[in-house]
């Protein structure tokens, strides 16, 4: 069977699409997705071989080609999820949908394929039972009839056709008639199975064929692409540099503002000082009369200053002469005050002799 449908014996009966999900082999928990989107999945019936198969294609990609047993069973494991086994392809299939409703009609037609396999099963095995009761009583009838013309038979008969060894070719003639008839009907079937085989050889050929210039365009497609990353990561490192070059620039613009901020408080500050300094300067004129009126007075105390001093220098030379006359004083009042002394020595002494006299007296 030809893993890629539609041909010409198989015919899709129902069509969804789903997310496809398979069984990691190695832990046999994880799923692991078969297709990066939402895919095409359906079910085929092949009147030929009277089987159902599920089948899903990811481009040239055959992801899914499950043919349907009796024994398999769908599972809804959530309201948008569900898988089934199997076990000739040795996974488990899952498939996600945008719906719940989705979900169901696939399970729904997941059981009349199952049930509609397993009838056609059935059926096989009672043409093959059938068949087999036949030929069974066919190799017992021949053998029968023959003992019983070989019994009932005239004795000219026997005479002439040497009795039961002739009896014996003509139930071995049978026996040969009853397997070329089989073996013309095993004939037939293998060349249906024949010629089937050559029709799925030859679409396997064009489908290779196909693949092989699918494969051939992907390659230029891959070395396009892979020219075009080149070019984007030159661009991407350009564009780097020059992020890099923006930062710098914007650490510098940043820096830059806040100069310029710190310059325009600085110059608010000089403009109120310079406001200020016009209000002081419409004051200048009454400080100018101010400092005039002061100039003068100014002068009019170095005047008076130089009169003090002139005075001063006055009154210093009468404070020298002052001091001189002093001096003189206080040496004319020590050679006084030493005469005085000298004399009220005197006196005591003259004072104590007389009253040594009126003592005496």
């Amino acid at each position: 069977i030809s893993p890629v449908p539609p041909y010409s014996r198989e015919q899709p009966i129902f069509t969804t699409r789903a997310h496809v999900f398979q069984i990691d082999p190695s832990t046999k928990k994880n799923w692991v997705p078969a297709s990066k989107q939402a895919v095409t999945v359906s079910y085929f019936y092949d009147s030929t071989r009277n089987s159902y198969r599920i089948i899903s294609v990811d481009g040239a990609k055959v992801i899914i080609n499950s043919t349907i047993t009796p024994n398999m069973t769908f599972t809804k494991t959530s309201q948008k999820f569900g898988q089934w086994a199997d076990s000739r392809a040795n996974t488990v299939f899952g498939l996600g949908f945008p719906s719940e409703q989705q979900l169901t009609k696939f399970a729904e037609k997941f059981q009349e394929v199952k049930e509609a396999a397993k009838l056609a099963r059935d059926r096989s095995q009672e043409k093959i039972e059938t068949s087999s009761n036949h030929s069974q009583e066919s190799g017992r009838e021949t053998p029968t009839s023959t003992r019983a013309s070989s019994v009932n038979g005239t004795d000219d008969e026997k005479a002439s056709h040497g009795g039961p060894a002739e009896a014996h070719l003509k139930s071995e003639n049978d026996k040969l008639k009853i397997a070329l008839a089989q073996s013309s009907s095993n004939v037939k079937k293998w060349e249906t199975e024949l010629q089937t085989l050559r029709e799925s050889n030859a679409r396997l050929s064009t489908a290779l064929q196909e693949s092989a210039a699918s494969i051939e365009h992907w390659k230029k497609q891959f070395s396009a692409c892979k020219e075009e990353n080149d070019q984007l990561r030159s661009k991407i490192e350009e564009l780097e540099e020059q992020c890099n070059e923006i930062s710098k620039e914007k650490e510098r613009n940043a820096q830059l503002s806040r100069r310029l901020q710190e310059l325009e408080t600085e110059l608010q500050d000089k403009e109120l000082e310079l406001e200020e300094l016009r209000k002081q300067g419409e004051i200048v004129p009454e400080l100018m009369s101010e400092c005039e009126s002061v100039s003068e007075q100014l002068q009019a105390a170095e005047k008076k200053n130089k009169d003090l001093e002139e005075k001063v220098r006055t009154l210093r030379t009468e404070v020298e002469e002052s001091k001189h006359r002093q001096t003189n004083l206080k040496t004319e009042l020590k050679n006084f005050l030493d005469v005085l002394d000298g004399k009220i020595d005197e006196l005591h002494d003259f004072r104590q002799g007389l009253s040594k006299l009126g003592v005496d007296n």
